[in-house]
């Protein structure tokens, strides 16, 4: 079974940025979307738009360090749709700054978020997979993890930790059930690094992303990947701005 149309798809970090384009331009193409996100306010908002332009949407307010929340974010999707197609794994934070700086809170946040946040979607989703005899996941990681730069290197250590995970599962994974695939953005035009502490390299941060493409774009790249037939597999995609170095 190939394209968008008729497919659930549970998506974490959908309250705003790549969550809430990928959302909106996966319902237009006829899924219906369970979101998650902390910012129920903002779910529920998107929620009502999805079905007001005829689409179908549940939203679920979750934060993706606690398991329980993954789970109840999977539960919904088949309880109210019948099934889980796919499950979007876009949750995550940036919060950069060099190594010596020592900011260990920062560290323990980004690991448990953009880490263990997917770990608990993996352990929600794949037994429903096994189940249904197939399923898809597909996780937002970054070019940051592609190209080492000082700042980043715990960020970048997330996201290729997920990298590295998502490989290894698809390789435990040849039976034909499970795809995986691995979007790697660049600069996006998103609030992502406006919550970076310090003052200096969130300015540079904010002027690099100005450079960014729209989340739009990013939710096209996410829908192609789902699009696919059962048989095809599109296990990594990097789409970043033609200005980017």
């Amino acid at each position: 079974m190939g394209g968008v149309s008729g497919k659930v798809v549970a998506i974490t970090g959908a309250s705003s940025g790549i969550g809430e384009a990928t959302a909106w331009e996966l319902a237009r193409r006829g899924a219906a979307v369970v979101i998650g996100a902390r910012r129920k306010d903002r779910l529920d908002a998107l929620a009502e738009r999805i079905r007001t332009a005829g689409g179908q949407a549940e939203a679920v307010a979750l934060d993706v360090t606690r398991r329980a929340d993954l789970e109840q974010l999977v539960a919904v999707a088949v309880e109210r749709f019948g099934r889980l197609d796919v499950l979007v794994s876009n949750a995550g934070i940036a919060r950069t700054g060099l190594v010596s700086d020592l900011d260990v809170e920062a560290w323990d946040e980004m690991i448990d978020i953009n880490v263990r946040g997917v770990l608990h979607g993996i352990a929600a989703a794949l037994p429903v997979f096994r189940r249904q005899g197939r399923g898809h996941l597909v996780t937002t990681v970054s070019t940051s993890g592609l190209k080492i730069v000082p700042t980043q290197a715990v960020y970048a250590g997330t996201k290729n930790a997920v990298r590295t995970l998502l490989e290894a599962l698809r390789q435990e994974s040849t039976d034909g059930v499970l795809r995986t695939t691995s979007i790697s953005p660049g600069y996006v035009h998103t609030g992502l690094v406006d919550h970076i502490e310090d003052p200096v390299v969130r300015a540079e941060a904010q002027r690099a992303m100005a450079k960014g493409i729209s989340p739009d774009a990013v939710a096209r790249a996410v829908a192609f990947a789902i699009e696919q037939p059962d048989d095809v597999e599109i296990g990594e995609l990097t789409i970043r701005p033609t200005r980017q170095n």
